[in-house]
């Protein structure tokens, strides 16, 4: 199946200062940062993408451990490498590592991603599909040594809108200074919301973490009941 398209910034008639406008850059400190582009690709585009993910990729919902247990996957998944890479292993997990020939399409998407992101390069995409409010994500760092101690990751949404939440790793100081009967109303009351950020991902937006955000922040995306549509996710990444 071949899709043409164009993103939003080549498609869209108006000038260059106006598509600038449209990009929010989140300075995190630290060497780290987050871009945040709305309407990175038309919602006609889009709305072609999302049909052909949600059909023609084989997704799969993997048995993982966390904290000792088994337990499904919230979510299905599907992953995408260049040759040769190193195997890709999360939570016990090792996915199969399928071709960028046998997706075409993501290989568009993948050029599209490179033309607007100046000077980066991505060799692997994580796929997520979402089908429902109670599929989720929990709070982590994408920081696996086979990315490296500053990796770009662009993350791409289709469907249903969901919320992304990203928050400031705590201190080893501070992990030392809690203990485990502290009241949950003091704990809030310490929180410093100049360190978490809430983003609402739009159908056909990208995301794109760079610098130390793996090594410093930690991201989810949460339960949420009235999110009862389906979402798609496409993360890209740079596999060493």
């Amino acid at each position: 199946m071949s899709l043409r398209f164009k993103p939003i910034s080549e498609s869209t008639k108006a000038n260059p200062d106006e598509i600038t406008l449209k990009k929010q850059t989140i300075d995190l400190g630290n060497l780290s940062e987050v871009v945040y582009i709305p309407k990175f690709l038309t919602l006609d585009d889009s709305w072609k993408f999302f049909d052909y993910l949600n059909k023609e990729i084989p997704w799969t919902r993997p048995t993982i451990r966390v904290f000792g247990r088994s337990c499904l996957q919230p979510r299905d998944t599907c992953y995408v490498a260049s040759e040769g890479l190193p195997k890709l292993i999360y939570s016990g997990y090792e996915p199969h590592a399928y071709s960028w020939d046998d997706f075409p399409l993501l290989k568009d998407i993948l050029e599209a991603v490179h033309k607007a992101l100046p000077g980066s390069k991505f060799n692997s995409l994580l796929l997520n599909r979402y089908k429902g409010g109670n599929d989720y994500v929990g709070w982590h760092a994408d920081d696996e040594k086979l990315y490296g101690s500053t990796p770009e990751i662009a993350s791409i949404s289709f469907g249903c809108e969901r919320e992304f939440l990203l928050k400031k790793k705590l201190s080893k100081s501070s992990q030392e200074r809690r203990t485990d009967d502290e009241p949950v109303s003091k704990r809030l009351k310490k929180n410093n919301y100049a360190h978490q950020h809430s983003f609402t991902l739009k159908h056909g937006s990208m995301l794109v973490m760079r610098g130390y955000t793996q090594r410093d922040w930690i991201h989810s995306v949460p339960k949420r009941a009235k999110a009862e549509g389906t979402r798609i996710n496409l993360t890209f990444r740079y596999v060493l």
